[in-house]
């Protein structure tokens, strides 16, 4: 991975565009609320989305945080230098995402009440993504062909480290009720019935017709149109859309359209090698 793309914290490479030492600091010394929500993710897992979801889900349906200002700074990440600067115009319950391994998260997180959603997504998936990504966002390393970006996303030279690590810690974290596990593919399923559950899960008392509404609001289409959510604000020195749509194709099961036998054969031994030893199962078939 190259040097000045990636600053690399405990071992894990991050893209430093977006991150360096200060803000990971500020991170891990970050103070945590009682009331914050955090949306726990392996990258290309649903962040987006979940930006898009939980102000909706907090404030009862109102659309204006979505329309009006950029995701990025209505549901920041612990763990990137803008957090600092738009901290202080978080209004409570505070909302974040994060792609922190469960090991790396604040302090104060342990010790208060907040609330985690930790989406996951079938990792076949995460990786057809992923190498789309890399192929757009100009501040990563080039992927190469999708064979040799297999093996290195299976060796972890990824962003946030291997993908059964990060699974593997949030699985195991002793949250109690504070967290909920969903995947994206449950997401994708049946949004409503996602949203409700999320709902419940954060306390929040929604009417059928607002959850209808979050939903429509939520769509992949909707997003698509949305100059707050679908990173068209950002330069295209930084990411090229017309290499690859940031927003895809948000749908299930796109991998089946990438992987050969012999590849797929490759990526499900080594997941899962990896994952035999745990003591939960993952919801999506390793054949």
């Amino acid at each position: 991975m190259s040097s000045q793309k990636y600053i690399y914290y405990h071992g894990i490479p991050m893209p430093s565009e977006a991150h360096n030492t200060e803000s990971l600091e500020y991170a891990r010394n970050f103070s945590v609320e009682d009331t914050d929500v955090f949306a726990v993710t392996y990258p290309k897992s649903g962040t987006v989305w979940m930006q898009e979801i939980l102000p909706l889900l907090l404030n009862g349906g109102d659309t204006t945080p979505i329309k009006t200002i950029p995701n990025w700074d209505r549901v920041p990440w612990l763990e990137e230098k803008r957090l600092a600067i738009v901290v202080d115009k978080l209004s409570s319950p505070r909302a974040m995402v994060t792609h922190f391994p469960y090991h790396l998260m604040p302090e104060s997180f342990h010790t208060s009440k907040a609330k985690v959603i930790n989406v996951m997504r079938n990792p076949k998936d995460v990786l057809v993504s992923s190498y789309f990504f890399h192929q757009m966002a100009k501040f990563l390393d080039d992927p190469g062909t999708f064979d040799e970006f297999m093996d290195t996303f299976l060796e972890g030279k990824v962003l946030f480290g291997k993908w059964t690590d990060h699974v593997k810690g949030w699985k195991s974290a002793e949250l109690g009720n504070r967290i909920m596990y969903i995947t994206y593919e449950e997401m994708v399923q049946d949004l409503p019935a996602a949203l409700r559950r999320m709902a419940d899960f954060l306390d929040r008392n929604l009417s059928e017709e607002v959850i209808q509404k979050i939903a429509q609001h939520c769509s992949f289409g909707k997003m698509k149109t949305n100059d707050m959510s679908n990173f068209s604000l950002v330069p295209k020195q930084y990411m090229d859309p017309d290499k690859s749509p940031f927003l895809r194709k948000g749908v299930a099961g796109d991998w089946k359209n990438h992987f050969s036998s012999e590849q797929l054969a490759k990526f499900t031994k080594a997941i899962r090698a990896e994952m035999e030893s745990e003591g939960f199962s993952l919801p999506w078939s390793l054949d």
